[in-house]
């Protein structure tokens, strides 16, 4: 399987910088404007889906449905993402409050469907990194917090290239080079493969855990350079 030059990461622990048209104005212009074309669309086509979830999730755990959670966006600036259920409320760890219902609705990604009013209103895109704990922010390397520099999405490089099956370290790579690499025909990709990898429920969780551990800080690699991101055709 080949790949071509435009999407690969030869060296992810030295980036190139980004190209100009990352920054433009009418590159983000751009992007917005796809951004609310897309998510009206698809917020009218997935909402009997979303309807149904809901009531399932109701049904089964009763309310609220949604939880909201503070998260870092676009340079950093905190805001509440909105996300559908997938576990019961109380102190026991996360493999007992995940629901049956919780970990199909992860394996399809349906819990991330509320998302989409994230999206209209300007807080996140469509792709993009995706949006982490805001307790992460001082964690970060200067180079991991240059994922910061574009709006947080629904789906991004890292998660077509294995997801929360990732390591952090390999995570954040591939987020900083999506923020160099940024362009339409790269979101484009991105989304269709998002498809792909949704029908086939692959690296939704890390091994053995309902959850992914969470991050600490960088751990340095000794003696061998970091890994290239998975080759993708």
């Amino acid at each position: 399987m080949t790949t071509t030059a435009s999407c690969t990461q030869p060296n992810p622990a030295r980036p190139p910088r980004a190209p100009h048209h990352r920054r433009s104005h009418l590159a983000r212009l751009w992007k917005r404007a796809f951004d609310l074309l897309v998510a009206s669309a698809l917020g009218v086509i997935v909402l009997p889906v979303a309807v149904i979830t809901a009531l399932l999730i109701w049904w089964q755990m009763g309310s609220p449905v949604c939880f909201r959670q503070r998260r870092p966006g676009l340079h950093g600036k905190v805001f509440e993402i909105w996300k559908f259920r997938t576990m019961r409320n109380g102190p026991e760890p996360d493999e007992v409050r995940l629901t049956t219902l919780g970990r199909w609705l992860r394996r399809l990604s349906l819990d991330e469907l509320p998302q989409l009013l994230n999206v209209l209103r300007g807080e996140m895109s469509l792709v993009g990194p995706r949006p982490l704990l805001e307790e992460y922010l001082p964690l970060y390397s200067p180079e991991q917090a240059r994922r910061h520099e574009v709006p947080p999405g629904i789906t991004g490089w890292a998660q077509v290239n294995g997801r929360n099956a990732l390591t952090w370290e390999d995570t954040f790579a591939l987020d900083v080079w999506y923020v160099d690499h940024w362009s339409p025909a790269l979101d484009l990709r991105i989304l269709l493969m998002t498809i792909l990898r949704v029908l086939r429920g692959t690296g939704v969780s890390q091994p053995g855990q309902a959850t992914r551990e969470k991050f600490t800080g960088s751990r340095p690699r000794v003696g061998q350079a970091p890994p290239p991101p998975p080759v993708v055709g």
